[in-house]
């Protein structure tokens, strides 16, 4: 993995590819490379790190050599390490056949080493990549027999595992071929060109019009159309649609960085969220998404919230509000976890799968088990499209729009706002009065202002982050509600700062994690004023107690929580099931100005991807 991009038109196929990884970079990656195909001959060329980097060698090479890469035919790929170190030997496309064939691949090839036996061929990377371009290349000249299509096709009837991947011959100058299965790949319809990507976002800039490939899909594309096949070689008739965000979302608005400017954006996205999906006279959320009649919602009798990273915590903090809500018991899976243990679910359970990009394996996985068990699946995602949301069938849209760093920020608010809506809507089936149903929906409609307060205070915590960016550890605690903020917070920090940081239960702290404190041992507090406030002020006296630095997040007003620390972030006071919308943008503040003050790259931290597609 990571990013892929494909083109095949009229015109000059190198800025359209170099374009679109640099569109895609959001993604996280670590070398990337080209491959155009002209004059009959395949020009490849890659290189280790950032686009740029690869953009100055070919226009290098080509001053050097005078190679012209003005094929109107071409594939490219940013690769995030999995098979293979770093190297330009790993970096994508790979080549086979003399170099006849190129190919770029997301995902992983669990069977690479059958193939590998099969083939006895030398292999000049480390990646299960190169041995899938070859094994294609064999079928080309077996099963085949010079049908680039069909050679796809068959080669990977024999393979296990995960794959988006497009394939360029130097014998078809016409002809780009794609499959997918477990890894996301979009068609881009323009006017005789098409455009191939991992996400929309590299296909934008030139068309709306889009088609997703489902597994177990191979398209065959041409200037004059694509047809798209199963693995049994039977045509599927393919549903094109249009996609109806702005380029100008993508742009970073006058901010320095993505990350800063997502931060910001979370006032306005968070009520793009909430339009229209509250009703204030009822007392309740209205999301068409859930498509359950109230006799089905009531047939419910468990709840368990799949995701992973930033998302699981969404899923913690809403775990809260829907046992206090509705009642019901409410478990939040591990995706990677739950599918290989046994989970007791049935037709009364309700599973929700949540991801920003929709595309995370593991959560796509758990969706799946989930269903094969007889659950009730629902997708809770970001892009438009993804595979959740077309596999979980229904679900909801969190509207936050296009998140393009790489740490999550603005999708986190959204989820728990999605979420939280959900539970109120289970509440006030379950016993929710009306009036307390008004008090959270009116309480909802503040949440905007008073993010905006918050964010005007950002030099503020600019200043404590740079008092506190050369300390080498952290311990973030919070209670009740608050303790998966204090999570988020932490992996935020660890994110793009790379300073080592844990999260704990305030109340859990003392069976083991005191022993870290000292004075050189920062603890971030989240001490805001609601039902466990006088728990948690202790928990911050015993830290005091260790002569360990405290910053706390408190409530507007709480003079009491400014004598208790070193430094001190006051956030709006809300409704306790409110409070993670507000308190985990300090938290995101924090962590981006300790970055910056530290010099990391805070939009492509090391290491990281956007769109895990790999278990």
């Amino acid at each position: 993995m990571c990013g892929i991009v494909g083109y095949i038109g009229n015109k000059e196929a190198l800025p359209v590819l170099l374009e679109g990884l640099k569109d895609l970079e959001y993604r996280g990656y670590d070398s990337a490379g080209v491959a155009v195909l002209h004059d009959g001959k395949i020009e490849r060329i890659r290189e280790v790190g950032k686009v740029e980097m690869l953009a100055k060698k070919i226009k290098n090479k080509t001053k050097e050599v005078r190679l012209p890469y003005k094929g109107v035919l071409g594939i490219a790929h940013t690769r995030w390490a999995t098979h293979g170190g770093v190297s330009e030997k790993n970096a994508h496309p790979h080549t086979a056949g003399a170099g006849k064939l190129a190919l770029v691949h997301n995902g992983i090839i669990e069977n690479y080493r059958e193939l590998k036996e099969k083939l006895n061929e030398s292999l000049e990377s480390e990646t299960d990549t190169e041995i899938l371009a070859k094994w294609i290349f064999k079928n080309y000249q077996n099963v085949g027999r010079g049908d680039l299509f069909q050679a796809v096709r068959s080669a990977l009837l024999s393979v296990r595992g995960t794959y988006g991947l497009v394939v360029i011959h130097a014998d078809h100058p016409g002809e780009l071929v794609a499959a997918r299965m477990g890894s996301p790949l979009v068609i881009g319809l323009g006017d005789s060109e098409y455009y191939l990507a991992s996400d929309i976002t590299p296909i934008l800039p030139y068309t709306k019009k889009v088609s997703f490939l489902e597994d177990g899909e191979v398209a065959k594309i041409s200037r004059e159309g694509f047809e798209v096949f199963n693995l049994k070689d039977e045509e599927i008739s393919k549903s094109v649609i249009k996609i109806d965000w702005d380029v100008e979302k993508a742009q970073k608005g006058g901010f320095e960085n993505f990350m800063l400017k997502e931060i910001f954006d979370q006032p306005t996205v968070f009520e793009d969220a909430i339009r229209g999906r509250m009703d204030i006279g009822g007392g309740t959320g209205k999301l068409g998404g859930l498509n359950m009649s109230l006799e089905e919602m009531r047939q419910v009798k468990r709840i368990i919230l799949i995701a992973c990273g930033t998302a699981s915590h969404a899923c913690m903090c809403a775990k809260y509000a829907f046992e206090k809500l509705s009642g019901l018991p409410i478990d939040v899976d591990v995706s990677s976890e739950f599918r290989y243990r046994e989970p007791i679910v049935d037709r009364h359970t309700l599973v929700f799968a949540v991801s920003q990009s929709g595309e995370t394996i593991d959560t796509v996985m758990a969706l799946r088990e989930a269903k094969k068990r007889g659950a009730v699946a629902r997708g809770i995602v970001n892009v438009v499209g993804s595979t959740i949301a077309r596999e979980a069938g229904a679900g909801t849209y969190i509207h936050a729009g296009p998140e393009l760093a790489v740490a999550s920020t603005k999708a986190f608010t959204n989820m728990v706002a999605v979420l939280l809506l959900y539970a109120l809507e289970f509440g006030r089936l379950h016993g929710v009065d009306l009036e307390t149903g008004q008090k959270i929906l009116e309480e909802f409609l503040k949440i905007p202002a008073k993010m905006n307060r918050i964010l005007k205070n950002s030099n503020d915590i600019k200043t404590i982050a740079e008092k506190y960016k050369n300390n080498s550890d952290f311990l973030f605690i919070g209670r009740g509600i608050n303790y998966p903020v204090a999570l988020e917070g932490s992996l935020k920090l660890k994110e793009i700062s790379y300073i080592h940081s844990e999260a704990y239960p305030a109340g859990e702290m003392k069976h083991g994690a005191i022993a870290l404190l000292s004075s050189d041992f920062p603890v971030f507090a989240i001490m805001t004023k609601n039902e466990l406030y006088e728990k948690i002020k202790s928990n911050v006296e015993e830290v005091r107690a260790r002569k360990s630095k405290v910053i706390i997040i408190a409530t507007e007003g709480d003079a009491e929580a400014k004598e208790l620390c070193d430094d001190v972030i006051y956030v709006p006071k809300t409704m306790e099931l409110l409070e993670p919308l507000l308190n985990t943008i300090p938290l995101q503040l924090f962590a981006y100005h300790t970055a910056v003050a530290l010099g990391r790259d805070v939009d492509r931290p090391r290491n990281l991807a956007k769109s895990v597609t790999v278990e």
